[in-house]
């Protein structure tokens, strides 16, 4: 039994603050919004399930934002929310993935959505952060001095970071101008393209800035680094234009077994092939996208090799630098229409958006396979393998 990805849509990424192109739209209402489009071009009826990640599931995003914003769209059955920090959407996917594999049932929307300028990080006031036994028992640092102790770690050099970045840019804009989006995109408040994309980013734009990140690692994260890296010196390489930038934005995907793909007579954009979590240090936490996807592969019997791209979400330069270094990934095979350097981090809905843009580029290069991996926080991360 196979899952079917049937189609897909996804909002353009606004920036993640007041006054962003998206900021307006209640979180709730640019899901539904989207829920309504994706039954719209799909022709499905009923579904299973909903399954939506969101990674701040509180204040708008919260009462289980999947429930209610399936209701607004007037979809009677399911409504689930998952959370696994930026790893939420594609966790929501891979777990409708399972679902339909395993004949519990046979069609499952799925996707993610964040407002980080309606709810910003850190609303929940989770203990990860907030409770002080727990962020000392658990090693919490900012995931961007996280990033900084991987670059360190890994000897990433500052001038590595910032040519990603710039590259990133130029890959996004490319795809943007070529219209590699535009199948899965559906223009939302206004929005027809990614809002955070910088044209003609260059490299002595980001050679005079300072890392950014400095004051994050106080007495409190050099004393949990210390006692899991003591070897490390934690340099800052990172600043806002090598970091993903914040943004709001949903996603949402049909996943449908081999029955209910006849029944709705559509040619699918592609299929699931296997899936993986894994969990990590939690401390260094960015690295758990390698695990997963070595699981995800072992799972599937391929190879590196066998895998044509790769979607690997920028949460920070050093990230996919990590990656692709550690799995022995050709940088040109990796991101190829850009990232969320260039486009933005909606969190919970970036797993979608990934799936997507995956497919997206799997047809415009006539590729066969892709990975699509997220790394989370406290060293969780989500891996999916797809077949065109």
């Amino acid at each position: 039994m196979s899952a079917w990805i049937v189609d897909g849509v996804r909002t353009p990424r606004g920036r993640g603050r007041e006054g962003g192109e998206l900021s307006s739209i209640p979180p709730v209402k640019l899901l539904s919004d989207l829920l309504s489009t994706l039954r719209a071009r799909t022709g499905h009826g009923s579904v299973d399930d909903v399954v939506i990640g969101c990674a701040m599931p509180t204040a708008e995003q919260g009462t289980c934002v999947a429930r209610m914003a399936a209701l607004l769209a007037e979809i009677e059955s399911g409504g689930t929310t998952v959370s696994r920090f930026c790893a939420s959407g594609l966790d929501a996917i891979a777990t409708a993935a399972a679902r339909v594999e395993g004949r519990m049932e046979s069609q499952i929307v799925a996707g993610g959505v964040e407002s980080l300028s309606r709810v910003p990080m850190f609303s929940d006031r989770g203990p990860w952060s907030f409770d002080p036994e727990v962020a000392e028992a658990t090693g919490f640092i900012h995931m961007a001095v996280a990033a900084d102790l991987l670059a360190s770690r890994a000897s990433i050099p500052r001038e590595a970071l910032d040519a990603y970045a710039v590259e990133s840019h130029r890959r996004a804009a490319r795809a943007r101008d070529d219209g590699a989006f535009d199948r899965s995109l559906t223009p939302t408040a206004g929005l027809a393209a990614d809002a955070l994309i910088r044209d003609g980013l260059t490299m002595d734009d980001l050679s005079a800035r300072p890392g950014a990140f400095g004051e994050l690692l106080d007495d409190d994260a050099r004393r949990r680094i210390a006692r899991r890296y003591p070897d490390v010196t934690v340099e800052a390489r990172h600043h806002a234009r090598s970091a993903p930038g914040l943004a709001d934005g949903a996603a949402a995907l049909l996943l449908a077994d081999d029955a209910a793909l006849e029944a709705l007579g559509h040619a699918p954009r592609g299929r699931v092939i296997a899936w993986a979590h894994a969990a990590v240090e939690p401390t260094l936490m960015l690295h758990g996208n390698v695990a997963a996807t070595e699981l995800a592969l072992a799972r599937a019997g391929l190879a590196v090799s066998d895998i044509d791209l790769f979607e690997v979400n920028e949460s920070f330069a050093a990230v996919p630098l990590h990656f692709a270094a550690e799995l022995g990934v050709p940088l040109e095979r990796l991101n190829v229409h850009g990232g969320a350097i260039a486009m933005g981090h909606p969190l919970g809905a970036t797993g979608g958006v990934l799936t997507l843009t995956a497919l997206d580029a799997l047809e415009r290069w006539g590729e066969r396979r892709a990975v699509v991996s997220i790394c989370g926080g406290a060293g969780v991360a989500t891996a999916l393998i797809l077949e065109r």
